[in-house]
């Protein structure tokens, strides 16, 4: 796959806690310059991107119930209304993996349907922290998903145990058919990393290692 075609299905990422503001400027200035898709900060440094990038094809994406998504749903969908007042286009949530593990699907349902209504047809993500759960709890929770109507379905937080894995792109994107897309994210940090997730069906790619990986794809033309 080319390298310009693989920059159109990265967001260029930066999560870290110790991330300071001259790096989010940098981390803008890539995105820019290297065309992906988005950038994804930290709810604090939503506005900061939103003007970095006004002008740009390159789209705001954050975080919701992040890291943990042991947020109350209430919480959740106030994050996110307040993100999307400040520039975000795109919402990646994580699901209440908790309450997935003890058996209470109606509350996961509930949890991410708080989200994507208050995203209010912004761009929704779920990120489904696939290194804690089984296959059957990830077809499961990709199917609550779909159901509750987000976008795509996101295989890790990177804060996790794992992170991306062509096994659990593959079992995603079988489960939620062309209704909706997957991300894959976490661990990838070379073009020999997501060539794999890329060939199970990864729609959009979320990486920090954005500019190796994209010199990557260069030199192998």
């Amino acid at each position: 796959m080319n390298r310009n075609k693989i920059a159109k299905m990265c967001d260029h990422t930066l999560l870290k806690a110790f991330a300071e503001e001259k790096q989010i400027e940098v981390l803008c200035r890539e995105a820019v310059e290297n065309k992906v898709a988005s950038v994804c900060v930290n709810p604090c440094y939503v506005a900061k991107a939103a003007q970095l990038l006004k002008g740009s094809d390159v789209r705001v994406c954050t975080v919701i119930g992040f890291p943990l998504g042991a947020n109350t749903s209430d919480t959740k969908a106030f994050e996110t209304r307040d993100a999307i007042s400040k520039g975000a286009e795109e919402v990646d949530m994580v699901i209440n993996v908790g309450a997935l593990k003890s058996g209470h699907m109606d509350l996961v349902y509930e949890d991410i349907k708080a989200v994507v209504d208050a995203a209010a047809g912004v761009l929704t993500k779920v990120i489904i922290e696939t290194c804690y759960l089984t296959d059957e709890e990830k077809r499961e929770v990709c199917l609550l998903a779909k159901k509750a109507g987000a976008d795509f379905v996101k295989t890790s937080t990177g804060f996790g145990t794992g992170g991306a894995t062509a096994h659990d792109v593959r079992l995603m994107k079988e489960t939620v058919g062309d209704s909706m897309k997957v991300k894959a994210s976490g661990g990838m940090r070379t073009y020999e990393d997501v060539l794999p997730v890329l060939e199970a069906g990864a729609d959009r790619l979320g990486v920090s290692a954005t500019l190796e990986i994209l010199a990557g794809a260069e030199a192998h033309g």
